[in-house]
């Protein structure tokens, strides 16, 4: 089973809020219905028997909406309004995505991590992936995204893709993990993508701060979140989505 993520700059114009790159994300939704198509017929890749889940970042969408609102990973919100804005705008961001993959017959459904997730006092995540069996089990592509979740104490706080692929992942043995981003992976400082990285201090000297607005950490945080998996994952760019999703392991390998 394959746990892929799809960046929120990929496939949104990430500085400008709200915009979509309508062309990133169709040609992204072309390569995951044509491997999937391959597999099924028995060519290079075997996507479509592991199975697929799909996780979307929230790109100039909900970054923008939980900066305005001052909601972040740990500090959280109360107000009704904030929620409404902030979990709306993924929404919307997660009906085009999806809306594109269902017109290359891709079986995808919507799973939005409000509704299903929360956080504990200490902000453990508890996130219930029976739901995502099923549906693997029956066929379809589960769709999530980064989302606000019901945090003990702090009302609803904001839940990074990332940290929601490292779950998924995790509770359900994916034999494969890739991270789809704007760069063809973690870059040092000659901006030449660093093979593998296998402990954070290694590579801390040269990873910034997010460029746009990224309420959950950026480069930095994406390469903390994985290090704590079991298993290796990928952070490659979008033109190795295809080698990714047939077998190869493109840009950063994550140790």
């Amino acid at each position: 089973m394959i746990v892929l993520k799809l960046g929120g700059s990929v496939i949104t114009e990430k500085d400008r809020p709200e915009t979509l790159d309508g062309a990133a994300l169709e040609r992204v939704a072309d390569v995951i219905a044509a491997t999937r198509e391959r597999a099924a017929d028995g060519a290079a890749g075997n996507l479509g028997d592991e199975g697929l889940v799909i996780v979307h970042g929230a790109g100039s969408f909900g970054h923008h909406h939980a900066n305005a609102h001052g909601v972040t990973t740990t500090d959280g919100t109360h107000d009704p309004t904030a929620i409404h804005d902030i979990h709306g705008s993924m929404k919307t961001l997660n009906t085009f995505v999806m809306s594109r993959l269902l017109e290359r017959a891709v079986p995808v459904v919507p799973v939005h991590p409000l509704s299903m997730a929360h956080c504990n006092a200490d902000g453990d995540l508890e996130l219930p992936t029976g739901q995502l069996e099923t549906l693997l089990a029956d066929g379809f592509v589960p769709v999530l995204h980064g989302d606000l979740v019901a945090h003990a104490g702090e009302g609803t706080t904001v839940v990074g893709g990332d940290r929601l692929v490292a779950r998924i992942a995790t509770d359900l043995e994916a034999d494969r993990i890739g991270l789809c981003s704007t760069v063809p992976g973690v870059l040092d400082e000659s901006d030449a993508v660093i093979d593998e990285i296998d402990a954070y201090d290694d590579v801390a000297d040269v990873l910034g701060d997010s460029d746009a607005t990224d309420v959950t950490g950026g480069m930095a945080g994406k390469v903390r979140t994985l290090l704590e998996l079991e298993g290796e994952a990928s952070i490659f760019g979008a033109d190795d989505l295809e080698a990714f999703l047939t077998g190869a392991q493109p840009g950063t390998t994550i140790r």
